[in-house]
């Protein structure tokens, strides 16, 4: 197993990271997994033995039945890993059960200790925006859960570039605790992150840490142009996240992967986990899985190198168009990128 440094911090995390949405199984949850105790208890025996060090939930997964579960597997071995959760979405009825208000943050904060049976959240997510609170309360709140030894690191996930950039800011003008991490979506299928997030990371010192990078399954190679889309799949229970905007362009990126992984006698799924795990500001990849025989699957991408070749292949039929200013400064600014500049441009320069 590889470990990285998550972001301007000395934390150090494994490369591939397991998630447990599908851990319980309850509500909409149940479209993509329902993980029981036993389960859910060998997955991490897996991954413990294969050197993942870091583990990520959320309160809002099966209404905390996974943080449950989660917390009753790591009972005794809770100094073997780290542990993420997450906090933002509603957790009750009241119109303050939800969002990033000092109420919520501190109330679910504490939820989610007593659900894991643990006194320290090891890395604590704002799971989304919120448009409404001040970010400086919201940032205030987690600066005294850190400082009461409740919560170790702070993360952003879902943010856009400027709530990234203006969380930042503040954590810095008021001398609150700042953030070291972002919990993003990113694949081969979805490159957006491309244009702002990944240089700001980079840039910023913030960890990239990959949510659904198999597109909930869309690069596993079971959809292929032509072929009937597979049952017992996500999108087959109607989970439509990530959006498919180009079909076309997905088949020709799965096309691609196949070819590799057959000529390298590996799976397209190890194939598009290891194109991740070479990208630049990359810190972990969230790994997850209905079946052990997946997570097997997925956990043997960290072995896999891909050549300079089959990343050239990769890149040219997955490559986002450059918006606005990029493909003005690709032609007028060339001379004086930076690295954060090139994540996204590098390609289109012939870098």
């Amino acid at each position: 197993m590889d470990y990285r440094l998550l972001g301007r911090s000395g934390l150090k995390i494994s490369a591939l990271t397991l998630g447990t949405m599908t851990f319980g199984g309850q509500g909409m949850f149940a479209k993509v997994g329902s993980t029981g105790l036993d389960d859910a208890r060998r997955q991490v025996d897996m991954c413990l033995d294969a050197g993942v060090n870091f583990l990520d939930t959320a309160d809002i997964y099966s209404s905390g039945q996974s943080e449950e579960i989660l917390g009753q597997v790591i009972a005794g071995r809770r100094d073997r890993l780290l542990l993420g959760t997450k906090v933002r979405f509603p957790m009750g009825d009241s119109v303050n059960d939800r969002g990033l208000s000092r109420y919520h943050v501190i109330r679910a904060c504490e939820a989610s200790l007593k659900r894991l049976g643990t006194d320290c959240i090891d890395v604590y997510w704002l799971h989304q925006w919120d448009g409404l609170t001040p970010l400086d309360e919201t940032l205030r709140a987690l600066d005294d859960l850190t400082r009461a030894g409740k919560i170790g690191y702070v993360g952003v996930s879902n943010f856009s570039g400027w709530h990234v950039m203006k969380a930042l800011a503040i954590a810095e003008r008021e001398g609150l605790v700042r953030p070291v991490g972002q919990q993003i979506h990113y694949s081969l299928q979805a490159r957006d992150s491309e244009y702002e997030l990944l240089p700001i990371g980079i840039d910023q010192g913030l960890g990239a840490v990959i949510w659904s990078p198999l597109a909930s399954g869309l690069l596993s190679g079971k959809y292929r142009r032509g072929i009937p889309e597979p049952g017992g799949t996500r999108r087959a229970a109607d989970w439509n996240e990530p959006p498919v905007r180009n079909w076309e362009k997905l088949y020709n990126i799965v096309e691609v992967l196949v070819e590799i992984a057959a000529l390298r006698n590996v799976t397209s799924a190890q194939v598009a986990l290891a194109w991740l795990l070479g990208r630049p500001g990359i810190s972990s990849v969230i790994v997850g899985a209905r079946t052990e025989a997946q997570l097997t699957d997925n956990l043997k991408a960290i072995e896999l190198r891909l050549t300079d070749e089959e990343f050239g292949q990769l890149e040219a039929v997955s490559q986002p168009p450059l918006l606005y200013p990029y493909w003005h400064q690709l032609a007028n600014a060339k001379d004086r990128l930076s690295n954060a500049d090139l994540l996204l441009m590098g390609p289109h320069t012939g870098g």
